[in-house]
């Protein structure tokens, strides 16, 4: 039934191949940011792009400034929330999951304010927020392969650096890795990928993807290109089966599949807690 379901229905197609997507970029960036402990960065760049949106919707209601579309806020407002984050950490030494904080709670108040003085209702805002996985079009699939095949070359291209910024930043430096250059486009491709992921597939999800398939992975290996395939696995498996919860409960989509995520994490936890519990962890194998 689910399997002829997918075979005849071309949203819940749609959805498969943007959930498929969106697995390869989630697990590629949410490795990335669990080793470097900056999981929360994906919250805080998803709830920042409020202040830009809520911004660039001002002024288009209030003054016609009809070309300033939302998404070039979205976008601006998580570069700059991403490039802030790395800024005060790399010059003032403060710790990464503060300064995420403290910006994640910034850019929601500035939307917040904006949204206030907007007039009319903003339905723009709600489905860039929220989405919906079986809204994809064709124009979303060229955009998520797009963004896999950006994401594939850049790891490809400084996997090592990054790796070597991941473990340990000092260690990088004596290296001659170029730290805060290479800090600051880790955290601009995550902004990005937190953006074009939230138009498609809506907030929850993405944060949900970004995080937990990674998480879940690094319970059970400490070489990151075992992580990251193992989070892409893991984060295709869960939209699959996901959607076919979804489409035999007559569920949310994208709830489901976090709700389906978080229950596999923790059914994790506890394997690992009964089978594993002489196994010592071991940090990120700098060799890797």
């Amino acid at each position: 039934m689910i399997f002829s379901a997918f075979v005849e229905n071309p949203f819940l197609q749609t959805a498969l191949w943007a959930s498929l997507l969106a697995a390869l970029a989630s697990g590629v960036v949410g490795s990335f940011v669990v080793v470097k402990r900056i999981a929360f960065i994906a919250g805080s760049i998803a709830h920042s792009v409020l202040g830009g949106m809520g911004f660039c919707l001002w002024l288009q209601r209030t003054y016609g400034i009809l070309w300033l579309d939302p998404m070039i806020g979205a976008f601006a407002g998580s570069i700059l929330s991403a490039l802030l984050i790395g800024w005060i950490h790399l010059n003032y030494r403060q710790r990464e999951d503060a300064v995420i904080a403290a910006v994640w709670s910034t850019g929601m108040a500035i939307g917040v304010i904006f949204l206030s003085l907007t007039p009319g209702t903003n339905v723009e805002l709600m489905n860039f927020l929220f989405g919906n996985i079986l809204w994809v079009t064709t124009r979303d699939l060229i955009l998520l392969a797009s963004l896999d095949v950006f994401l594939i070359l850049a790891t490809l291209l400084y996997y090592r650096k990054f790796l070597a910024l991941c473990f340990d930043e000092e260690q990088a430096l004596l290296q001659g890795v170029a730290v805060k250059r290479l800090y600051l486009f880790l955290l601009s491709l995550t902004a990005v990928s937190v953006v074009l992921l939230i138009q498609i597939i809506g907030t929850i999800l993405v944060i949900a993807l970004l995080t937990i398939p990674a998480t879940l992975a690094s319970l059970f290996t400490h070489r990151l290109h075992i992580m990251m395939g193992t989070a892409i696995a893991l984060a295709a498996l869960l939209s699959l089966l996901g959607l076919s919860a979804a489409y035999t409960l007559n569920w949310p989509p994208g709830a489901t599949i976090a709700l389906l995520a978080a229950l596999a994490y923790l059914t994790a936890l506890a394997i690992k807690k009964r089978f594993f519990k002489k196994r010592v962890a071991l940090p990120i194998n700098i060799e890797d």
